[in-house]
């Protein structure tokens, strides 16, 4: 557990010196930055307590507090460089809730969809996140919600080469993973389900899908 809460302070200091190297003087994105560097980096919290074999009984607590704490801070701005955005959004709270569902429905039994679900969350949303604002491309409204080609496309991919080294990493330890047509079709499914992103919920829906369809076609 000291390695997770390590990784989280670390995190959070880096957050706050990024918001800090910014403060005053940030683009609309810009201010985004801190809040997707704490968005991707969370998602490492999952295969490190998979590898400290942190067990049930303290891992669902100590995520349904990390949530409790996120709801918190963006209702109060304790911790502005994760949640002042400028936006309404509860991304950050869906996330934690996330989480916390996937280790409720599958911890420790089966961890591989819980690492799935949170990984394709943490790296393929927070570079579509990251980049798609960056360089122009066509885009359209979901829901008054701007997607672009871009992100749409680099959420795809990401997930798609997150689901692969994941699918790689666990067959030499004989678990039950996806074949190659089904890890496409749960690509797909993320990046249609990305699209609908109102006040973040695709933080809640995203991870939930991933892991289910990674259980279900294993």
């Amino acid at each position: 557990m000291a390695a997770v809460a390590g990784w989280l302070a670390l995190l959070a200091s880096l957050a706050v010196a990024v918001r800090h190297r910014f403060n005053g003087t940030a683009t609309p994105h810009q201010r985004e930055w801190s809040r997707k560097l704490v968005h991707i980096g969370t998602g490492a919290v999952v295969p490190i307590a998979w590898a400290c074999g942190i067990a049930r009984p303290i891992a669902l607590p100590a995520a349904g507090a990390i949530t409790l704490l996120a709801a918190l801070n963006h209702r109060l701005r304790l911790l502005p460089a994760v949640e002042d955005v400028g936006r309404a959004s509860y991304g950050t709270v869906a996330y934690g809730a996330s989480i916390t569902l996937l280790l409720w429905l599958y911890w420790p039994q089966q961890p591989a969809p819980v690492t799935a679900g949170v990984l394709v969350m943490a790296f393929g949303d927070g570079l579509a996140g990251l980049l798609g604002p960056l360089v122009p491309s066509p885009s359209w409204q979901v829901l008054g919600q701007r997607r672009s080609l871009l992100g749409t496309t680099v959420m795809a991919g990401t997930s798609l080469l997150v689901l692969a080294l994941l699918r790689s990493s666990l067959i030499p330890l004989g678990l039950e993973v996806p074949t190659w047509p089904a890890l496409l079709g749960i690509a797909a499914a993320a990046t249609l389900l990305e699209q609908i992103a109102i006040v973040g919920i695709d933080n809640l829906t995203v991870p939930l899908g991933v892991a289910w369809l990674w259980q279900q076609l294993g």
